[in-house]
């Protein structure tokens, strides 16, 4: 598998004021030209039945997902350093860098046309299976999830953000109110229809959890 790239971070661009997202990420440095090439290693075998604080994850019908939206390491040339996590949304593919030329991959799903962004920012912090506060401006489009803005939803399999969620904020310290989560509807990785945050398959947030440590030392890049 062969795919190469060019990517320029560009400045944070909140298109999301009729969804009511801040825009409060910070503008992007340029980026370093990189590169993914060959598959190293894939992990098909990882997406059945998983058991996560008191919680059972359905299998994945993992031959369904196209290829290339399925975890792997693969050869990633880049000037960012390790631990940094790149989300380029025109592949919808997520790198999280290794070091030695190489980065975890997993597909993702993106916002759709009118919300999204690009920028940089940081995980401040991370949950395992956290509640979802849907903002105001979603339940005025959506009436049947306003109950949930004030109370939250409670964790479980069918919680918009599965089993994790890491939370971006800005340079400033502020919450720029996008995420990286978990999904429950696996077969939209590869599209763009959230409101704007990353999205993976459960098992593969789950992983991507395990390797993120919160801080401003763990950056966020996001490119269109």
């Amino acid at each position: 598998m062969r795919i190469r790239n060019a990517m320029t971070a560009l400045g944070l661009v909140a298109t999301l004021a009729s969804a009511g997202y801040a825009s409060t990420a910070a503008a992007a440095p340029a980026a370093t030209a990189n590169s993914a090439t060959e598959t190293i290693k894939t992990f098909d075998g990882d997406y059945g039945v998983t058991t996560d604080n008191g919680f059972q994850l359905p299998a994945i019908p993992i031959q369904k997902v196209k290829p290339q939206f399925r975890r792997q390491i693969v050869e990633y040339n880049t000037d960012e350093a390790e631990g940094t996590i790149i989300v380029n949304t025109r592949e919808r593919h997520l790198y999280y860098i290794l070091g030695n030329g190489e980065a975890m991959r997993y597909g993702i799903g993106v916002g759709k046309q009118g919300f999204s962004w690009s920028g940089t920012a940081y995980v401040a912090w991370k949950q395992e299976w956290p509640n979802w506060h849907p903002p105001k401006e979603m339940a005025v489009r959506r009436p049947e999830i306003a109950k949930y803005v004030e109370g939250g939803m409670n964790p479980g399999l069918s919680n918009p953000l599965g089993a994790r969620a890491m939370y971006l904020y800005n340079e400033k310290g502020q919450d720029t109110l996008f995420r990286l989560h978990g999904t429950p509807e696996w077969a939209s990785i590869g599209t763009a229809a959230s409101s704007g945050c990353i999205r993976l398959i459960n098992q593969d947030v789950i992983d991507l959890y395990s390797r993120v440590l919160p801080g401003r030392s763990t950056k966020v890049v996001v490119i269109q």
